[in-house]
C-alpha cells in the first residue's frame, strides 16, 4: 500500500468548508431577501454567483473523486485548474460588479479591457455548468457564446451583422436585463431559491415519510396499491421538491420494491415512478422552479398560475391512475390487505402538520396578497418552528442544518444552470434569432394552429432532452413561445404548453432522464424503463393541445362552466380510452381492431366540432359496453398478458 500524500487532500477539506460557509450565505441571503429587507441588486446578483462558483467547483471535484481517489500528477493538475477557475471567476464578477458601480455614478461604456474579465467568466461558468449539468447545458451556453462571436459568417437566416470582443462582453456579461446576470438569474435569487430550500427542509423534517404513509392508507383499497401510492405520493412530495430526480430518490427507494412485491414488473414499478415523479412539478400547490419563474416571465400572479395548472395536472394523474388499473387488470393484481407498518400511527397524526402547516401558510399569504417570495418566507419560518413535534428532529436537530445547507447547494447549482440560459437569451435576444426562427415556424405551418402546436411540440422535446426543467422551459419558451403567440394564443397558455413539455422531454427516450435515475433503483433495464415512461406518460404530450384549443380548463382564461364541464368530461373519457388502448387490455384483452378505433375515437372527441367529436363518443360508449358485455361473457383467465 502506497503511502504518497495527495496533495488535493487537505485542499479538499478546505474546499468542503468554504462550500459550507458558501452555502450558509447563499441561504442566509435568500431568507434574508425573500421576508426581511431588500439585497442591493448588483451585488445580490455578484455575491450570488461569487457563492455559487465556491459550492460548483466543490461540487464538481466531489464528483470526479466519487469514482475514486486521484492522486498523483493528475490530482496536482486538477488542483491548480480547480485555483485557475475559482480565481478567473471571482476576477469576472468582481469585474461585474466595478463596472455597474461605475455606470450608477455617471455614464460609463464598457472598454476593452473590461471584455477580457467577462470572457474568463463566461468560460469558467460553461466550463462548471459541463461539469455539474453535462454536455447540452454546455451546448447551449458555448452556442450562444459563438453564435454572436462568429454568426455574422453564417447563411441565410442565421447571419448577423457581427459583434466585437467588447459588445459580446456588453451583451452577455455586464447587462441586467439579459446575459448571466440578467432579469433571470434575479428572479430565480429573489423568488426561486427560498422554495429550493423549503423543499429540502420539508423532505429533512421528516415530511416525506408521512406524506408515503398517507398516500398508501388513501389508495389501500385500490388494485394498483403501492403503484397508486406512488402517484399520490409522488405528485405530493413533487410539487415541494420541485425536482424530479430527488423525487424519485424521496419516494422510489420506498414505493418501487413495494410495487414489485404486489406483482408489477421491475419495469413497470420504474417506469410508474418516473412518470409519477416528473409530473410532480406541474402538480399545485408549489409546482417547483419553473412555474415560479413563469409567474415571473408572464406577469400573471403566481396564484393564478396554481390555479391555471390545477386540471391539466389532474387529468395527467388520472392517465397514470387509469395506466396502473389497467395493467393490474392485464396482470390479474386484486386488492390485498395493508400490513401493519403501513399504518397511520400518532406520530403520523402530529407530523402531518409539517407539511400541511407551510403548505397553508404558502396558500394563505398568496390570497392576502404577500409576494410569492415572501410566502417562501413564512413557509421556512413556520417548518422550523413545527419541526421540532417529529422526534426524530428532536433527537437529532442537525439533520435541519444539514437540509439547510443541502438545499443552498441545490439553489447554487441551479444558478450554474441559469449562468447557461442567461448567456442563451442575450444571444437570442441581441441577434433577434428568436423572432427569426419563429417567422420560420410560422411559414412552414401556414395557419394552421394544430400544425404549429405540433412542430413547436416536436422542437420542445428535442430542445429540452436531457436538462432540468426550468432549463428546458426556458429555452423552449425563448424560441418557440413568439411562434406560438402569433397564432392568438394567450402568453399563459403558450408558457403552460411549452412548461409541460420541459417537463415531458424527461420522460423522452433516448434521454429521459427520470427513468435513468429510476431503473437503478427497480434492477431494471434503463432503455426499457424509459420506453415504459414514455407510454404511461403519453397524456402528458396530448393535455397541452386540450388547454391550447379549450383554454377555458385553465380556469383564470376564457371561462365558462358548461362548455368547461363538457371538455373535463370529454378528456377524461378520452384519457382512459388511450390507456387502455395503450395497454391493449380493458376488462379483458382487446383485439387489434378494438385497439385502433379506440385510439382514433379518442383523439377524435377532442376536436372542437361537434359534427366529429358526438359522433365519436358514442363509439367510445358502444367499445366501453361491449367491452363489458364480452368480458361478462368471456371464460376468466387471471394473469391473461403477464
Amino acid at each position: 500500500m502506497t503511502t504518497e500524500a495527495n496533495p488535493s487532500s487537505g485542499i479538499g477539506k478546505l474546499y468542503l468548508l468554504l462550500s459550507a460557509l458558501a452555502c450558509l450565505l447563499l441561504g442566509a441571503i435568500a431568507f434574508y431577501s425573500s421576508g426581511i429587507g431588500l439585497v442591493e441588486p448588483k451585488f445580490h446578483r455578484a455575491a450570488g454567483f461569487a457563492l455559487a462558483l465556491v459550492v460548483g467547483i466543490t461540487a464538481s471535484r466531489a464528483r470526479r473523486e466519487a469514482n475514486g481517489p486521484v492522486t498523483g500528477a493528475r490530482a496536482k493538475m486538477h488542483l491548480v485548474l480547480d485555483a485557475l477557475m475559482l480565481a478567473a471567476g471571482l476576477w469576472a464578477i468582481w469585474s461585474f460588479f466595478f463596472v455597474q458601480t461605475q455606470m450608477e455614478k455617471a455614464l460609463y461604456d464598457v472598454t476593452q479591457a473590461d471584455a477580457w474579465p467577462a470572457l474568463a467568466g463566461l468560460v469558467v461558468f460553461l466550463e462548471l455548468c459541463r461539469r455539474l449539468w453535462g454536455w447540452g447545458l454546455f451546448g447551449v451556453g458555448a452556442f450562444g457564446v459563438l453564435y454572436l462571436l462568429y454568426g455574422q459568417d453564417l447563411p441565410g437566416i442565421m447571419a448577423h451583422t457581427g459583434f466585437s470582443l467588447k459588445e459580446v462582453a456588453e451583451a452577455l456579461w455586464y447587462n441586467t436585463n439579459k446575459g448571466v446576470f440578467g432579469s433571470i438569474t434575479n428572479i430565480v435569487l429573489s423568488t426561486v431559491f427560498i422554495f429550493i430550500v423549503f423543499g429540502v427542509l420539508l423532505e429533512g423534517t421528516g415530511a416525506g415519510d408521512t406524506l408515503l404513509k398517507f398516500a398508501f392508507l388513501a389508495t389501500r383499497r385500490t388494485r394498483g396499491g403501492p403503484a397508486h401510492a406512488a402517484i399520490l405520493a409522488s405528485s405530493m412530495f413533487g410539487t415541494m421538491s420541485g425536482s424530479t430526480v430527488a423525487n424519485i430518490v424521496g419516494t422510489g427507494t420506498f414505493t418501487i420494491p413495494m410495487i414489485k412485491k404486489r406483482g408489477f414488473s421491475p419495469t413497470f414499478a420504474a417506469g410508474i415512478e418516473a412518470t409519477a415523479s416528473s409530473g410532480g412539478q406541474i402538480m399545485p400547490p408549489i409546482m417547483g422552479a419553473a412555474a415560479l419563474v413563469m409567474a415571473d416571465l408572464t406577469g400573471v400572479g403566481y396564484l393564478n398560475i396554481i390555479v391555471a395548472a390545477l386540471f391539466p395536472a389532474l387529468f395527467y394523474y388520472f392517465s397514470l391512475f387509469a395506466a396502473v388499473t389497467v395493467e393490474a387488470r392485464r396482470q390479474g393484481i386484486e386488492v390485498q390487505p395493508m400490513s401493519v407498518d403501513d399504518r397511520i400511527t400518532r406520530v403520523d397524526l402530529t407530523n402531518s402538520v409539517l407539511f400541511l402547516g407551510p403548505i397553508a401558510t404558502i396558500i394563505g399569504c398568496l390570497v392576502a396578497g404577500f409576494s410569492t417570495s415572501a410566502a417562501g418566507f413564512y413557509a421556512v419560518v413556520i417548518l422550523l418552528a413545527l419541526s421540532v413535534i417529529n422526534p426524530d428532529v428532536r433527537s437529532d436537530p442537525m439533520r435541519i442544518w444539514r437540509s439547510f445547507l443541502k438545499g443552498s447547494q441545490s439553489g447554487a447549482t441551479l444558478l450554474i444552470a441559469i449562468a447557461a440560459i442567461g448567456i442563451l437569451v442575450g444571444s437570442l435576444d441581441s441577434t433577434g434569432l428568436g423572432l427569426k426562427l419563429a417567422n420560420v415556424i410560422a411559414t412552414i405551418r401556414g395557419e394552421s394552429l394544430f400544425s404549429a402546436l405540433l412542430v413547436a411540440m416536436i422542437g420542445a422535446l428535442v430542445l429540452g432532452m436531457g436538462m432540468p426543467t426550468l432549463p428546458a422551459y426556458l429555452i423552449i419558451i425563448l424560441v418557440m413561445g413568439p411562434a406560438i403567440q402569433q397564432l392568438g394564443v394567450s402568453m399563459l397558455t403558450a408558457h403552460m404548453f411549452v412548461f409541460y413539455y420541459g417537463v415531458a422531454s424527461s420522460l423522452t427516450p433516448p434521454v429521459a432522464i427520470a427513468a435513468y435515475a429510476a431503473a437503478p433503483i427497480a434492477g431494471a433495464n434503463p432503455l426499457m424503463t424509459a420506453f415504459m415512461s414514455f407510454r404511461l406518460g403519453m397524456a402528458k404530450f396530448i393535455i397541452p393541445f386540450v388547454f391550447a384549443f379549450y383554454p377555458t380548463i385553465l380556469i383564470i382564461e376564457e371561462f365558462s362552466l358548461l362548455p368547461f364541464l363538457w371538455i373535463v368530461a370529454r378528456t377524461c373519457f378520452c384519457i382512459w380510452l388511450f390507456s387502455s388502448a395503450l395497454s391493449g387490455y380493458d376488462r379483458r384483452k382487446l383485439t387489434i381492431p378494438e385497439i385502433i378505433v379506440r385510439f382514433i375515437v379518442a383523439f377524435t372527441m377532442l376536436v372542437p366540432a361537434p359534427a366529429i367529436h358526438l359522433p365519436a363518443i358514442l363509439i367510445g360508449v358502444a367499445l366501453i359496453a361491449w367491452d363489458m358485455r364480452a368480458a361478462r361473457t368471456a371464460p376468466q383467465h387471471v394473469g391473461e398478458g403477464s
